[in-house]
């Protein structure tokens, strides 16, 4: 596969920073921002690559000259004036007649460039893929919706209004694009893909679909996230987040953990999420854990709310958190329940399957997506049934007296830990390690 990168950025937030520079010069370590993706492309097998100039793109011209130093092919495309992101990209019409990677080239990112590729072959009737993730500043991102396939089927362009709850599920400024993307570009007019482009393909009703990658890919267009991805880097950190790692998760419960226990909840309102939840998966966030709910949600087969309804509700949750800082990962959800006897049930729900608590399938799948070390992993939960699950996937457990706390005695199992809530858990594990 062939790359571009748009290397036409101003800086502007930065200016006081990197005064005659281009954005995509600025050093993270002893190389600019884009020469690690440079390296990180050449080290998948990409070693032809399209750099889209803009704004003192002379500079870059000269760092990377004919590319010998790299061992990589360069082709150089310089803007006469600025198009903004997909204009630059339509000076490729012609040039490249198969599907293409694209990157910006002001992002630190450190990801597996393969497993995306790969990933995006097998979601064929695309015209876009791209990787998105969860955000520690959604409020000032590009956000998407996706179903439960993985295709996007609304944007929520920044500033979002107040009171609009969503999935935190930023854009992060790396695609494939198919060549038929460009029939969607005007020549000579400055068009942005997140701004006029996306929203035209979708309206168009073209498949677009989103990769979600807990990987290390940051903006550092303001200085305070430019001196944190420097901190990232000397740290080793944007390194050790690549999925060719192993990682650790912290699994988390819903319902007595993170929110109060109600009993059944199945209405948005009925969500009320404990005052130390959001501190206690900051924290999570802050560690080299991944924080994924896994929850069962017997409702839905019940027929006391839909998977829409669901969606909703988890929305809120993510917005709430991530107004105090706070993200999740990734969420799991068994709609299943194999009782039956319910007024409005769902009979194609009402199953014995592989992934209701206490059985792991749930946690397998997180295995598989997120490439984790199950017994290096902790489980944290209200009820027996987390801790077997737990128990049964490996993982050291932990139950907390919040919720259930344990009362629900339907299995005879011991944890690891019992604490009193959500963050004593978090804080054991840190002591722990």
């Amino acid at each position: 596969m062939k790359a571009a990168i748009l290397a036409g950025g101003k800086g502007t937030r930065l200016s006081k920073l990197i005064k005659d520079t281009p954005k995509a010069l600025i050093k993270i370590g002893k190389k600019p921002v884009i020469e690690h993706q440079i390296i990180l492309l050449k080290k998948h097998g990409i070693n032809e690559i399209w750099l889209l100039l803009g704004y003192l793109g002379n500079q870059i011209k000269e760092y990377f000259q004919d590319g010998k130093k790299w061992d990589v092919r360069f082709h150089y495309c310089q803007e006469k004036k600025p198009l903004g992101t997909a204009g630059a990209l339509k000076q490729l019409k012609n040039k490249i007649k198969e599907d293409f990677l694209v990157l910006s080239g002001d992002i630190m990112m450190d990801f597996d460039v393969k497993r995306f590729i790969s990933w995006h072959k097998q979601k064929k009737d695309g015209i876009a893929w791209i990787v998105v993730h969860p955000s520690d500043h959604p409020f000032d991102s590009d956000l998407v919706e996706t179903d439960s396939f993985g295709k996007i089927v609304s944007l929520l362009k920044r500033p979002h209004r107040p009171g609009i709850n969503f999935q935190n599920l930023s854009i992060a400024s790396i695609f494939i694009f198919s060549p038929k993307i460009f029939k969607y570009i005007p020549s000579g007019k400055k068009t942005d893909f997140e701004e006029d482009i996306l929203p035209s393909i979708l309206k168009a009703g073209e498949n677009v679909f989103a990769y979600k990658s807990p990987e290390y890919i940051k903006d550092m267009g303001t200085p305070e996230r430019l001196v944190q991805v420097k901190g990232d880097y000397i740290s080793g950190k944007i390194k050790k987040l690549n999925l060719k790692n192993k990682r650790k998760a912290i699994f988390l419960d819903r319902d007595g953990l993170i929110n109060k226990e109600i009993g059944q909840l199945s209405r948005i309102e009925d969500l009320k999420i404990y005052n130390f939840a959001a501190r206690a998966i900051k924290e999570i966030n802050d560690s080299d854990y991944l924080a994924v709910l896994i929850t069962n949600q017997p409702m839905i087969a019940k027929g006391f709310m839909t998977e829409e309804d669901l969606t909703e509700i988890h929305k809120k949750l993510e917005t709430e958190l991530a107004q105090k800082g706070a993200k999740l990962d990734a969420i799991y959800y068994c709609p299943h329940h194999p009782e039956k006897g319910f007024v409005n049930e769902v009979p194609e729900l009402k199953i014995k399957c592989d992934c209701r608590k206490p059985e792991i399938g749930l946690i397998l799948e997180a295995k598989k997506e997120f490439n984790i070390e199950l017994k290096k992993s902790y489980l944290i939960g209200d009820k027996t049934s987390d801790i077997l699950t737990g128990k049964r996937a490996g993982c050291q457990t932990i139950l907390v007296r919040t919720g259930y706390g344990g009362r629900d005695k339907l299995f005879s199992v011991k944890p690891d830990f019992i604490v009193n809530n959500l963050l004593e858990a978090v804080k054991l594990i840190q002591k722990e390690n």
